[in-house]
């Protein structure tokens, strides 16, 4: 009696709302990530901050008495110049800030949620301005990464699925006249050729590498900075974490100044969108990993505890070197399967039940009908012999072989 009560408390206590468990660890995780961090970059950036702070004592002090300046008086001066610098007045010949090409870039940079301070508004009715258009503009804009990511997707889906349909004509599967447009064509939906998020996490990457690089070498040679300072602002602007302490187009005259312009404003186009999808992506394996640390720290005391804890799971996440058995389906795999879990393909939290019940229910099994008829050269007419003698449908030379065999079956 006392042993059921104490297996039954363990089983709630393991399925105490994997979801909430998976809050709290990642909770954990980034707020021993902050820890680390800050410790990083206190140990870097701090002897640094105390030089710079020496030096600048030293030359106020040095200035004062040059001068005789008293020092109130010269801080007041140092913070008239600090408000100068916040309404966006340099020393040196800078661009307007307010006419409209300043202005389209300063929407751009709230719309992205780069938010580089460069300029701000002033006066109370911008400010109000402000709250309400970056209501609507960041939700609108954060829709539009999305749809990007779901076009990249659906790229990568086209690409995998033509380069399935000229391996099926090579083999001789399809005829040479098989265009993309036909009706066996469009059976086989872009739903049941999702990719896996490894794929799209590498091609993003491969991707932003690429773009920050082109860019880097052009903030380098226009802007003057050297080439790592470029790739980091690259990030600090793709990621829209915008500090500002380096903010592009900014001088009042440039070379090539319009195509200058158009290039960075490309630049940070593309580049917020890739990065932006990337995040998604990997937010999507750092689940995976908390899914895999759960399963990890969950309980072990009764098989029962360890079948509820996989049915209630997410079936459709791959956990870390669960790629590596044979039980589990990578997004290349074209065979079919009776279970629900194991007809999935794994590429993470980026399609709908609604996609994998169609494609791997529907799609798939019109595609081997119609490919297999193809191969014979006429269609092929299923009768209950068939099921009876146990061979069932395939795709490719499985196909013709499995058809060959209820033939020779059915004429005995």
């Amino acid at each position: 009696m006392m042993s059921s009560r104490r297996s039954q408390g363990c089983c709630c206590l393991s399925h105490f709302n994997k979801d909430n468990g998976r809050f709290l660890l990642l909770a954990a995780l980034i707020a021993a990530y902050l820890a680390a961090g800050a410790t990083v970059f206190s140990a870097l950036e701090r002897p640094s901050e105390v030089e710079a702070q020496h030096r600048w004592n030293r030359t106020l002090q040095n200035f004062s008495q040059i001068f005789n300046i008293s020092m109130p008086e010269l801080r007041d001066f140092l913070r008239s110049y600090e408000a100068a610098m916040a309404a966006g007045i340099r020393a040196d010949a800078v661009r307007p800030r307010w006419d409209f090409t300043g202005a389209f870039y300063f929407v751009g940079t709230v719309v992205s949620t780069i938010g580089f301070g460069m300029t701000t508004p002033a006066t109370v009715a911008g400010k109000v301005f402000l709250i309400i258009y970056g209501l609507f503009g960041c939700a609108g804009t954060i829709l539009f990464f999305n749809l990007f990511l779901e076009r990249i997707i659906s790229l990568l889906a086209f690409i995998m699925k033509a380069c399935h349909e000229r391996q099926l004509q090579r083999s001789g599967l399809l005829p040479a006249n098989f265009r993309r447009g036909s009706a066996i064509s469009e059976v086989d939906s872009l739903a049941g050729w999702k990719p896996s998020v490894y794929h799209v996490m590498l091609i993003l990457g491969i991707f932003a590498i690429t773009l920050a690089c082109c860019a880097s070498a052009m903030y380098t040679a226009v802007e003057e900075w050297n080439y790592i300072d470029s790739l980091y602002y690259c990030f600090v602007t793709f990621s829209t974490i915008g500090f500002g302490d380096l903010v592009s187009s900014q001088n009042a005259v440039y070379q090539n100044q319009g195509l200058y312009r158009f290039g960075n404003f490309m630049f940070i186009l593309m580049g917020v969108s890739c990065i932006y999808s990337l995040f998604n992506v990997i937010s999507i394996v750092i689940k995976q990993v908390l899914n895999w640390l759960l399963k990890k720290f969950g309980c072990r005391c009764c098989s029962k505890c360890h079948k509820s804890s996989a049915r209630l799971g997410r079936r459709n996440a791959i956990t870390p070197g669960s790629r590596f058995h044979r039980h589990d389906i990578s997004v290349e795999t074209d065979g079919q399967y009776d279970s629900d879990t194991e007809g999935r393909r794994l590429s993470g939290e980026m399609i709908s039940m609604k996609e994998l019940t169609e494609s791997n229910k529907v799609s798939l099994a019109i595609l081997q009908k119609q490919l297999s008829e193809m191969a014979n050269g006429y269609p092929r007419n299923v009768s209950m012999n068939s099921r009876q003698n146990g061979f069932s449908a395939g795709i490719g030379a499985l196909a013709i072989m499995n058809n060959r065999l209820v033939e020779t079956s059915d004429s005995r």
